[in-house]
């Protein structure tokens, strides 16, 4: 169907849509938002919602250093009464999903990661205060056996989330924070870390506040080739961890359903 064909179906569907709203009852309006679903199990009562999830546009800071999402406006408001954009994505940009393909010849693809494993407990491991003095510094077995010391056992498929500080500085050089010769120095998770958590837990997902699972000087990624091919995904650039409890909060991971994609670009929340 050609380009004006399509805008002047849309104009006549949107004159229609006004006259039907118009002649709807305030209280069918209100009903249709009041819907009830099922509710999934919760790690604990919630009592509000935590948006982890940086805002994604052209110049957030990537793995790479070169822009990974490319918007443009293919139909606007002034010419055709509808707004349309096309987008070129680079899949691990922003706040984002590493599906087991992403390191693996045939792990899960993000459309093929289980929808149970996508909203599990979450437990936060708190390293600010290492990383505010080493940019290089990982979470280590000491650090899990310290916050099992704390808060007992991680809870059973739960999502085990970094909180290093590190996305304070997503707005500016200092969240890929390359030396002179292009090594860049961010916190991460440790491989010994990630073999405990997949030997001694049941754990199906791990988070970052940074660009990483493995640290930034990481040459071998040896975290992302130990953790993801055993269909475990990671999280990337997660954004207010800082908000949540160390344990008893709740995470929904809206991963992208792209057949055949290696990860995407998420809304995280977190039920607390």
């Amino acid at each position: 169907m050609c380009h004006h064909c399509v805008t002047e179906s849309v104009k006549r569907r949107m004159l229609s849509r006004r006259a039907v709203l118009g002649a709807v009852p305030a209280a069918a309006a209100i009903a249709l938002g009041s819907s009830v679903t099922a509710q999934p199990a919760l790690a604990s009562e919630p009592r509000g919602v935590e948006d982890l999830t940086h805002e994604l546009h052209h110049d957030f800071p990537t793995y790479f250093g070169e822009p990974g999402i490319t918007v443009s406006q293919k139909f606007t408001w002034a010419e055709h009464k509808f707004n349309l954009n096309t987008i070129a994505l680079n899949e691990h940009t922003g706040t984002h999903v590493d599906a087991p393909l992403h390191f693996s010849e045939n792990g899960q693809s993000v459309t093929e990661i289980p929808v149970g494993n996508l909203i599990v407990p979450l437990a936060v491991i708190d390293i600010r205060e290492k990383a505010a003095n080493d940019a290089d510094a990982q979470v280590t077995p000491d650090d899990l056996k310290a916050w099992k010391d704390a808060n007992g056992e991680f809870p059973d498929r739960c999502c085990v989330a970094m909180l290093s500080g590190w996305a304070s500085k997503a707005t500016g050089d200092g969240f890929r924070n390359a030396d002179s010769s292009g090594v860049m120095h961010f916190p991460g998770f440790h491989i010994e870390a990630a073999a405990m958590l997949i030997e001694e837990t049941t754990a199906v997902g791990m988070g970052v506040d940074t660009l990483s699972l493995d640290h930034g000087p990481s040459a071998d990624f040896a975290t992302h080739y130990a953790w993801l091919p055993t269909n475990r995904w990671g999280i990337e650039c997660l954004a207010n961890l800082e908000r949540l409890p160390a344990k008893g909060a709740t995470l929904f991971v809206g991963a992208p359903k792209v057949r055949g994609g290696t990860g995407g670009p998420a809304r995280v929340l977190a039920l607390v």
